[in-house]
């Protein structure tokens, strides 16, 4: 694997709590991470380890295949859930200023910044106070300072959160964008239908330890159930009558005029024997595989965790 970053059994503790638990993470280049997990489960403190605002109690880290070392937080860019931005300062100021921390220059940093700021149409707001601003419009500010380095590791910790369904898509298509031009992101969220949309790989931590990690394709295929979508129409008899007991219907409905049915195929049972089964008493229209989604991932494997781990007594 062509990593840019590695964790390596990252363990930290605050007073008698274990954040972390030996926590292993490996983000290849290029790549989008959707780093997953329950409120509480340590996603906050391994990004902050991450940016060297904490340091671990035990483990190392790897910042291209080299030990992670202070001079590498230019090469990483860090929108946390909590924005912080100074409400009495100008936005253009600010920006400027922001940037000039990350290494450019002050020519650099207003050269690139009003070609973002026109991009997301807050150019007439750059002699404004940031409090003068909504929260979205802060958002974009703080998204642009972000990025404006051009790091190779990016950290988005919720970065939807607060904007409205087109500024949403808009924030995407920037994110795709940015990985397209080189960069490896880290994406931190509870909106799973956003980590379907654009991760690669995730990890997902549980109670400081994590407790799955692959990419999405992979995960996704290794929950599938084995059971199938079919539409179909001029059925000449029942479906849950003829199908025998190596299939069992799950739902089977008329829908204008189409049979729906959910069937799921026994263990050790070819897929393509259900549609020999189907083919003489019905005219498929579509046959497909349904797989789970990452939400429904996410919510299975925190339970059976936190099943496993529940008291014997309780």
């Amino acid at each position: 694997m062509n990593a840019l970053f590695e964790a390596q059994n990252i363990t930290k503790q605050f007073a008698g709590h274990k954040a972390l638990d030996s926590v292993s993470i490996i983000i290849s280049k290029q790549s989008i991470f959707g780093l997953l997990g329950p409120n509480g489960a340590g996603k906050t403190t391994l990004i902050r380890i991450i940016n060297q605002i904490l340091a671990p109690d035990s483990g190392n880290l790897f910042f291209n295949n080299q030990k992670l070392k202070p001079d590498d937080i230019y090469k990483i860019g860090y929108l946390p859930e909590e924005r912080g931005l100074y409400k009495k300062m100008k936005v253009g100021e600010q920006a400027v200023y922001l940037a000039q921390l990350k290494g450019l220059t002050k020519q650099d940093a207003i050269k690139k910044l009003r070609i973002w700021f026109e991009k997301f149409e807050i150019q007439p707001w750059w002699n404004k106070r940031i409090e003068e601003l909504s929260k979205g419009m802060q958002q974009k500010v703080q998204f642009i300072v972000t990025v404006i380095h051009e790091p190779e590791l990016l950290i988005f910790d919720e970065p939807f959160s607060g904007f409205d369904p087109i500024n949403v898509n808009l924030l995407k298509d920037e994110i795709l964008d940015l990985k397209t031009k080189g960069a490896t992101i880290i994406f931190s969220t509870h909106n799973m239908a956003s980590v379907e949309e654009l991760c690669d790989q995730i990890a997902l931590i549980n109670k400081s330890k994590k407790i799955l990690e692959g990419k999405v394709v992979d995960i996704k295929n290794n929950y599938k159930s084995n059971t199938f979508e079919i539409t179909c129409d001029e059925v000449k008899k029942d479906i849950g009558q003829v199908l025998g007991k190596k299939f069992e219907v799950i739902e089977n409905i008329q829908v204008d005029g189409y049979l729906k049915a959910k069937i799921r195929i026994r263990k050790g049972v070819d897929q393509n024997k259900l549609l020999e089964e189907l083919i003489p008493i019905c005219t498929i229209r579509s046959f497909n595989e349904i797989l789970p989604s990452v939400n429904d991932i996410f919510i299975s494997a925190v339970n059976e965790t936190n099943k496993k781990n529940q008291p014997a007594n309780e």
